[in-house]
């Protein structure tokens, strides 16, 4: 049986920067990644906000996504006839999961951080102070940790805790992409509109490109595969039909589609009475998964490797290590997943009054959610003094 220093289970955005993090605080560790490939063409666009920047700065990786995305500061909230309710600072850029995701497996490779593909994982024990990953091909691999960075459906969650709650199914459907379209920029803005039936974002570059995406109801759970069925065609036309009384940039975009269309179920994940047990932690959307709602998702999953490598630094023991890594961010992330449902179930169309009472009470609403964004967004990864040793 092979001996590593530290495991982590994911080669996925929270994954990368746990390498990274773990090696700027002189831990040592290798990522295993069940797919036999990388896939850096998977996934659709999302924004990281201004905390999530704030961590690639400390870690010194910010060059990792230059020229990957776009500034986001502003985002318009608009009713189905295209009239402007609100407009909100955010900050932040949008880019494209697969690209980040690269990015930092590419300056986790640069620090000397090793990938290893073609390895699912099967179980993980605790073995004597230290914790055996074991895989799906049969291999295992003892070491003094092994994080879970292997997302909502993650193996390491259901191995260290077989009782924990299942991912939530929460009745939403998104779908979305990148398509061009003839459209003038939105600069820095994207546009968020409240369709008749269905949820629908934009933002249009310089070039015409659009990125958008689109969330309906849909009470009942689909199957994994429900979508891996229908052709492009079908899921415009399905698209169209949802939101066609809508503002005419939305219909312009959906009919510029070419080409597969991503779509797929919303998840969440309800609270876990733990994320860790003796040498074996989770983070990420291992622990605490959320919607896209907030976009916070990768944020707080950059937050999360940053202060466990704190913890890790600090304590050296991993089991206390990550002891205190939970207690640290429970309180930090629970209020964003519980907003990020709140937001999600506002989303939903209503009836004529039900519009009427959105319109008239959003602004007001989203000056307060707009204060609470700011809060959010504010923090800071603690600073490492590399000659006393302490964190401040």
């Amino acid at each position: 049986m092979a001996n590593e220093p530290f495991v982590i289970a994911g080669a996925g955005i929270a994954g990368a920067a746990a390498a990274i993090a773990l090696r700027r605080a002189g831990i040592d560790s290798v990522v295993y990644e069940a797919d036999t490939t990388f896939r850096d063409d998977a996934g659709a666009f999302f924004n990281l906000a201004p905390n999530g920047l704030a961590v690639l700065r400390a870690l010194g990786v910010a060059a990792a996504i230059d020229g990957l995305g776009f500034r986001n500061d502003r985002l318009v909230f608009e009713n189905e006839r295209g009239r402007v309710l609100a407009e909100t600072e955010v900050g932040g850029v949008t880019l494209m999961r697969g690209a980040m995701s690269r990015g930092l497996r590419e300056a986790a490779q640069a620090l000397g951080v090793r990938f290893v593909t073609g390895k699912a994982l099967a179980q993980v024990e605790e073995a004597g102070g230290h914790a055996i990953a074991r895989f799906a091909d049969g291999t295992a691999v003892r070491a003094a940790a092994v994080i879970g960075a292997d997302g909502i459906h993650s193996r390491t969650r259901a191995s260290l805790l077989p009782d924990a709650p299942r991912p939530a199914y929460t009745g939403v459907i998104n779908l979305g992409g990148v398509a061009q379209t003839d459209l003038p920029s939105t600069g820095e803005a994207m546009h968020m509109v409240f369709g008749r039936r269905a949820f629908f974002g934009y933002a249009v570059r310089p070039s015409g490109e659009a990125y958008w995406f689109s969330n309906y109801a849909q009470p009942t759970e689909p199957a994994r595969d429900a979508f891996a069925s229908l052709d492009a065609e079908t899921m415009r036309d399905r698209l169209l039909e949802l939101h066609r009384d809508d503002p005419h940039e939305v219909i312009r975009i959906l009919r510029a589609l070419r080409g597969p269309i991503g779509a797929y179920p919303i998840y969440d994940l309800p609270p876990l009475r733990a994320w860790h047990r003796g040498a074996v932690c989770l983070i990420g959307d291992a622990a605490h998964a959320i919607g896209p709602h907030v976009g916070q998702g990768v944020s707080l999953a950059l937050e999360d490797a940053y202060v466990l490598a704190t913890c890790v630094r600090e304590q050296r023991n991993p089991a206390a290590a990550f002891k205190a890594f939970e207690a640290q961010r429970r309180d930090r992330v629970t209020p964003v997943v519980r907003q990020s449902r709140r937001t999600g179930k506002q989303k939903a169309p209503g009836g004529w009054l039900g519009r009427q009472m959105r319109d008239l009470m959003l602004p007001t609403f989203l000056r307060m959610a707009a204060r609470g964004a700011q809060e959010l967004y504010r923090w800071t990864p603690p600073v490492w003094d590399h000659s006393t040793g302490v964190t401040r």
